[in-house]
């Protein structure tokens, strides 16, 4: 399981199926709500800036003071990577992996793999059948196998799929999608969108993928801790 903060405006939020107009969760500092995941050293902690997503302009201030508060765990961190010098950028200020969504689609992984070899993780958001970009509010005009294989062709080593219209939700995981994806690429897959429990995770893990991202499930938990 790896822990989630989303960050839009300055704050750590969780948004309704990526919707920016529908703010679910408002849960404070993200450099705070990071630290606090990370105490339970979980095996990586994912952090995207929807902000830098949506509009591009790598965070790089952002990504040095999260990795400095989470250390030793290390920080794959997502949003406004337009190029492979702002993907290094984001290496150089502490993230250990780096989600690159619409570059790769746009431009194509190849630079990124050049540039980041196993610390690139190439963002599979799908909406509908397709896979979207700009903080999921474009679609790329791919399906989901056209962007898998452009990815195993240029060797991508790592993909995160994201079933949009499960993402904060609590509505449980996207099966067939995730079967689909693991399936088409030969390494491995994180999950994310929808996981509430446990049975979700053993689920995931049945199918064959490396890992999920759950973010509005643990935000809850606090949320009861804190009542």
């Amino acid at each position: 399981m790896l822990p989630a903060v989303d960050v839009l405006d300055g704050r750590a939020v969780r948004l309704d199926r990526g919707d920016f107009d529908a703010v679910t969760h408002e849960a404070g500092d993200p450099v705070e709500l990071a630290r606090r995941f990370a105490a339970g050293n979980p095996p990586l902690l994912h952090v995207v800036v929807l902000d830098a997503a949506r509009n591009g302009g790598a965070p790089v201030a952002l990504t040095q003071r999260l990795a400095e508060a989470v250390a030793p765990v290390p920080l794959q961190l997502g949003g406004g990577v337009r190029s492979a010098a702002d993907a290094l950028a984001l290496v150089g200020a502490g993230a250990a992996r780096v989600i690159v969504g619409t570059a790769a689609f746009e431009q194509g992984p190849e630079p990124y793999v050049d540039a980041l070899g196993d610390r690139l993780v190439v963002a599979v958001d799908v909406r509908d059948g397709q896979v979207r970009t700009h903080g999921w509010e474009r679609t790329s005009g791919l399906s989901v196998d056209e962007a898998v294989h452009r990815c195993v062709d240029a060797g991508v080593a790592r993909l995160l799929c994201t079933a949009v219209d499960r993402d904060g939700t609590l509505g449980g995981p996207d099966l067939e999608l995730m079967d689909r994806v693991v399936e088409r690429f030969d390494g491995p897959v994180l999950a994310a969108g929808g996981v509430r429990a446990q049975r979700d995770l053993d689920a995931l893990e049945a199918l064959g993928l490396e890992g999920a991202v759950v973010g509005r499930a643990l935000l809850e938990e606090l949320q009861l801790e804190n009542a």
